[in-house]
């Protein structure tokens, strides 16, 4: 049975690079996986296939006769990947180029095809309607939020909370938890830990710094194919084995202002505490 996971957080909060180590984690595990990128950047597939690929509203601007080999692109470790495209910054809505992407998957009959897992990695801005998409029109069963343990970053973690919550419910919950990403203390997971309690969702993995990463993503690449034996690579084949099991979802409960207003009160603390040395 196929499993579609979306993956959300804040900009720049690393999606794109965890999303498309955990393709490569995953078909490397010799799993049939599509990466959908949802974001008008087109960068989710980079790390796979070394150059951009045509994004959806590319080629059907370019013909009107599209094929499923017109959109699938074969990156490394056999991930197929798909880039929605969309507007330059400030001109125009994201939503379109998923929208657009979405129907044309089904209506080429991409989503019929054998796929072990359906990974999508979606923009980070909150505020457009198309972030929601996926959820909206029940192509996904299960979320995924990356954060750190940054205000702003919780701050859109809980924002993107109020979404899953609006599109669960109790017989499909779809909050699978939260990603921690730069975990680089252990005040830091103490932290997202207990925005995760606050939340109801389960606090999945904490995954720190990492020089390889940054390294092969300078090379284009993935950890799997530039590090396959290093920590780095290691850590999301652990993820991918976890993520692609069933687990446990649930409907979150998102933080009212007051208590986000806390989140930020234990955050500076740890900040105050840091710059004090303790």
């Amino acid at each position: 049975m196929c499993r579609r996971i979306a993956l959300y957080g804040k900009g720049g909060i690393g999606k794109s690079t965890i999303a498309s180590n955990l393709a490569a984690a995953l078909a490397g595990s010799g799993l049939n996986v599509l990466l959908i990128g949802c974001d008008p950047k087109a960068d989710s597939t980079r790390n796979l296939t070394r150059e951009g690929i045509p994004s959806v509203l590319e080629t059907l601007a370019r013909s009107e006769e599209v094929s499923i080999q017109n959109l699938l692109h074969t990156g490394d470790f056999g991930v197929s990947c798909v880039e929605s495209g969309g507007p330059e910054a400030g001109i125009g809505c994201a939503g379109l180029g998923i929208s657009t992407t979405l129907e044309e998957l089904t209506r080429l009959g991409v989503y019929d095809m054998d796929w072990d897992i359906i990974l999508y990695d979606v923009l980070g801005d909150v505020v457009c309607g198309g972030f929601s998409v996926p959820m909206r029109k029940k192509h996904v069963d299960t979320v995924y939020i990356v954060t750190s343990a940054d205000f702003m970053s919780l701050y859109a973690a809980n924002n993107i909370l109020k979404s899953v919550k609006r599109y669960s419910y109790t017989e499909k919950p779809l909050l699978g938890g939260i990603l921690h990403n730069r975990a680089d203390s252990a005040k830091e997971r103490a932290v997202v830990q207990e925005f995760c309690r606050k939340t109801n969702s389960a606090y999945i993995a904490a995954m720190g710094q990492s020089t390889e990463i940054r390294l092969a993503e300078l090379q284009r690449q993935t950890v799997l194919k530039a590090y396959s034996d290093g920590a780095a690579a290691q850590a999301f084949l652990e993820l991918g084995r976890r993520m692609a099991g069933p687990g446990q979802a649930s409907v979150p409960t998102p933080l009212c202002p007051q208590d986000m207003d806390a989140v930020g009160a234990a955050i500076l603390r740890l900040l105050q505490d840091e710059e004090a040395g303790e």
